[in-house]
């Protein structure tokens, strides 16, 4: 008997989603906002922190080499000094500098010891991403420069992962939570929200942050202005053969032309299933649009409207495929990128590998051939972190 799979049924419904959303029984959109949050509930869910525990307890493979890459990174380190400024300056490139980096890092840091403390239950790991919070909570007053909206999609999509596991299963005090929210609140969200035409892992890094950020608050409002610009940018991310002879678009970019589309997509006339808009640019960018991608949709699947049966689920498919073989090594048609990509997709495919083929049994050759070839999983150390850990055959 042939088993039903979103690889097989996807199809028949993508047409049916490109007019709008898919709605749940009464009505309710497959995207919409929880009538209750589940917490933690950014990425990862207790079940799945549970799972994780277990096998590196356990000593577990690839688990407790995961934990242990964690354990032994900058970002676990207990002297680590927070490096809190009001106004973070990013230029093109994050040139100029000024206070970048240092709030990516202190984000990933804020995460990376929540996990150990979660693990652990070393209440010195919990102290050191409260005082990380906390000190960024107390200064941070703007972003600013050409890069700010992306730096705030960044930074944004890793302190809620962060906020989420302390204040939901961190038995000690927290006193300024409060004040970390209202930072999340008015510093990040209004800026998220008002989304980005430059290129797409921009506004797909964006609502990340932006859903990520409304689950803590509880917003249901913003989480659902956030789905719906990612439903629209997702779409017009990566390409599938049942959008028509050319990609979707964004409206708000009017690309109202076969040249203007051509231009955006890097020059790439071409279009094929699981192409990205940035293949042709490079995997890095790429994997940063596909990695969040998959993070909105793991949010999603916690918070109960899970959007991998949706075209969002194989559209990552696809692009995690197609950019997959050509990481492996496989050299690229002429047709593609002139015949050259730049590769470099980095530590992405982890969440949704998982969620795809391990829980719903699609078949990803080429994913999981090279998820299994790059664990553990590391940081990106923009905003990707620890993911074989987290994700990695965990069935919760």
């Amino acid at each position: 008997m042939r088993r039903t799979t979103l690889s097989t049924a996807i199809p028949a419904l993508v047409a049916a989603l490109a007019a709008g959303f898919l709605a749940w029984p009464g009505g309710r959109r497959a995207d919409a906002a929880p009538s209750t949050f589940a917490h933690p509930g950014v990425t990862v869910s207790r079940a799945q922190l549970d799972f994780a525990r277990g096998k590196v307890n356990a000593g577990a493979q690839p688990w407790k080499s995961a934990f242990d890459q964690l354990t032994g990174s900058k970002y676990a380190s207990l002297s680590r000094a927070p490096k809190p400024r009001a106004v973070v300056e990013c230029g093109p490139y994050s040139d100029p500098d000024i206070g970048c980096t240092d709030e990516r890092e202190d984000a990933i840091a804020a995460y990376t010891d929540a996990l150990a403390w979660y693990i652990t239950r070393d209440e010195r790991y919990a102290k050191k991403s409260i005082e990380l919070m906390d000190a960024w909570s107390a200064t941070l007053k703007d972003h600013t420069n050409s890069n700010a909206p992306l730096q705030t999609g960044w930074a944004g999509s890793s302190w809620p992962k962060a906020a989420e596991i302390i204040k939901y299963t961190y038995t000690g005090t927290w006193a300024n939570s409060g004040r970390f929210a209202t930072m999340l609140r008015t510093v990040y969200l209004p800026d998220l929200l008002k989304g980005s035409n430059s290129n797409g892992n921009w506004e797909l890094s964006m609502m990340e942050a932006a859903v990520g950020i409304s689950v803590f608050l509880e917003d249901k409002s913003a989480y659902d202005r956030a789905m719906a610009a990612f439903r629209t940018r997702t779409a017009a991310y990566v390409y599938l053969e049942s959008d028509g002879s050319l990609p979707k678009t964004v409206p708000s970019q009017h690309l109202d032309t076969r040249d203007k589309i051509v231009k955006y997509w890097q020059g790439q006339g071409t279009f094929v299933t699981g192409l990205t808009q940035e293949t042709c640019r490079d995997f890095t960018h790429t994997g940063y649009g596909l990695s969040a991608i998959s993070h909105v949709a793991e949010t999603s699947r916690i918070q109960g409207q899970d959007l991998y049966g949706t075209d969002v689920g194989e559209r990552l498919r696809q692009g995690l495929g197609f950019q997959s073989k050509y990481e492996l090594g496989e050299a690229p048609p002429g047709w593609l990128c002139g015949g050259s990509v730049k590769r470099g997709l980095g530590p992405v495919t982890e969440v949704g590998y998982n969620a795809l083929h391990n829980r719903l049994g699609v078949p990803m050759a080429n994913t999981q051939k090279l998820t299994e070839r790059n664990r553990p999983a590391g940081s990106n150390n923009l905003f990707v972190a620890w993911e074989t850990l987290t994700h990695g055959d965990n069935p919760s």
